[in-house]
């Protein structure tokens, strides 16, 4: 009789799972998406843009730390405007010049048309030739390549939230009516530049002060008669919470004699 042993199958049961829950990996994707989506429709708002919004965009790129300074924006198109700090005034003159430079017939004026950044702030200032290039002579009155630059200028200092202030100056040249002198011409001549520019493009309340000082502030002490010194100062004022800005001069003392300009 055999007495082999049958041989001993074991059956192991493997248990079969339902399919791994995938978790939340395809909000992750979805939200990728959207982002791209986001980034695609920005990209074609940007290409059919203005070049003034163009440039604002990419200085956000080169000095992220003065965007940041901004008070308001021109990409809104609306508000106050942007705000140029002391740091950025350089920019803001490089700006302007560049803006200017493309305007029709400024290479016949560019010579009289002198900026400077000072304590105030950045000082445009247009220089009369001893035919009268800017305003008639001894009148108030713009030429039209005077109101012409001004208007230009005020389409770009219109898109800031600096405060301007605009003075007037004169020559040491006497006016042959007495009635009429220097105090006068100059105050009425920053008064004109005044209501040209806020027609022309600057905010109202932009224009702080109007000064007046005759020919107190001689720019070529030396030649006190040279057209040169007859000019309208333009002033982009610092922003008021620096503190190291420099407070305004005061006003053209009107107790001071009253000097004759030029006719």
């Amino acid at each position: 009789m055999s007495t082999s042993r049958e041989p001993i199958i074991i059956i192991k049961k493997k248990k079969v799972h339902a399919h791994a829950h995938h978790g939340g990996a395809w909000k992750v994707a979805y939200a990728d998406f959207v982002t791209a989506m986001m980034a695609f429709f920005i990209v074609l708002w940007l290409m059919s843009s203005s070049q003034n919004v163009k440039e604002a965009i990419a200085g956000y790129f080169k000095d992220a730390r003065g965007i940041q300074n901004l008070k308001g924006s021109a990409l809104a198109g609306a508000g106050e405007g942007i705000t140029v700090t002391k740091d950025q005034m350089g920019n803001l003159k490089e700006s302007l010049q560049k803006a200017l430079r493309q305007k029709s017939g400024f290479e016949k004026l560019k010579d009289h048309v002198a900026m400077t950044i000072t304590g105030e702030g950045l000082r445009i200032e247009l220089l009369e030739t001893d035919k009268g290039m800017f305003f008639e002579n001894g009148q108030p009155k713009p030429t039209p390549s005077g109101a012409g630059l001004l208007t230009q200028i005020a389409k770009e200092l219109g898109k800031l939230s600096n405060s301007i202030f605009i003075e007037g100056h004169t020559d040491s040249k006497p006016f042959d009516n007495g009635l009429y002198t220097n105090w006068e011409l100059s105050a009425d001549r920053a008064n004109a530049a005044r209501k040209l520019m806020e027609e022309s493009g600057l905010r109202p309340n932009q224009v702080t002060q109007i000064r007046g000082y005759a020919d107190q502030l001689l720019r070529l002490p030396g030649r006190p008669e040279d057209p040169s010194n007859r000019r309208i100062s333009i002033i982009v004022q610092y922003p008021q919470e620096e503190p190291d800005r420099k407070a305004p001069p005061g006003k053209a003392n009107p107790a001071v004699p009253a000097q004759k300009a030029k006719k």
